[in-house]
């Protein structure tokens, strides 16, 4: 069954992949996601199940292609990066992405679980399951909150950034702003967005990973 449910998320992907050509607007992660949902409802397969099925072996490739994003980081030119803007701007961009939707989930008089799911959208899922796991977030609504936060990223990307032809800032408010989803439409933008987009995703995703947790022990005792 394990096998039955990962040919079904591969045939979705191949299949989304073609759709891409046609429609490139769309991210290819969109219409796999739209296709899954439609092969399991054709199949009568209850999602449950298929969840369980590929639940852990997708949280190891995630891990995986997550680690993966540091090779693109290894061609790029750093001698002539603008170290200190881009600390202050990861630095800005970490806290706020995580402090707002707090903020926002609080004032909805949302629970305290939910308010601490919505620290996590910061950063990409493999790191952002990690976190919750050390802060006692649920693991569902992480997942949920992460994949709709870069599902909005990358679908509203196109119009806000319009008229910002500086490659490397698309890059790295992709990376930002829509995690790994916004990686991909950096690298269709263009190799040098597709690194610096890796280069916000990786670097903010280690950041956060590191001074959330710490935040949450000394909060809390």
């Amino acid at each position: 069954m394990i096998i039955y449910s990962f040919a079904i998320t591969l045939i979705a992907y191949i299949v989304a992949k073609g759709i891409n050509i046609y429609l490139p607007r769309i991210p290819v992660i969109v219409t796999s996601m739209c296709l899954v949902v439609a092969f399991l409802y054709i199949l009568r397969v209850p999602y449950e199940i298929y969840a369980t099925n590929t639940q852990n072996i997708f949280n190891h490739l995630l891990g995986y292609a997550t680690v993966a994003l540091a090779i693109p980081l290894a061609t790029m030119r750093y001698d002539d990066l603008a170290l200190k803007p881009l600390i202050g701007i990861l630095s800005f961009a970490s806290l706020s992405a995580v402090s707002l939707p707090m903020i926002l989930a609080y004032l909805f008089h949302l629970s305290e679980p939910t308010v601490l799911a919505f620290a996590t959208r910061a950063v990409t899922t493999p790191i952002a399951l990690n976190i919750a796991a050390l802060i006692g977030s649920p693991v569902s609504m992480v997942s949920l909150i992460v994949i709709l936060s870069g599902l909005i990223g990358g679908g509203f990307a196109s119009v806000v950034l319009k008229n910002v032809h500086d490659e490397r800032a698309v890059g790295l408010a992709l990376g930002l702003a829509a995690h790994a989803i916004g990686t991909v439409q950096a690298w269709q933008r263009s190799p040098v967005a597709g690194r610096y987009a890796a280069f916000g995703m990786a670097v903010n995703g280690v950041f956060t990973a590191i001074w959330l947790p710490l935040a949450f022990s000394l909060i809390h005792g």
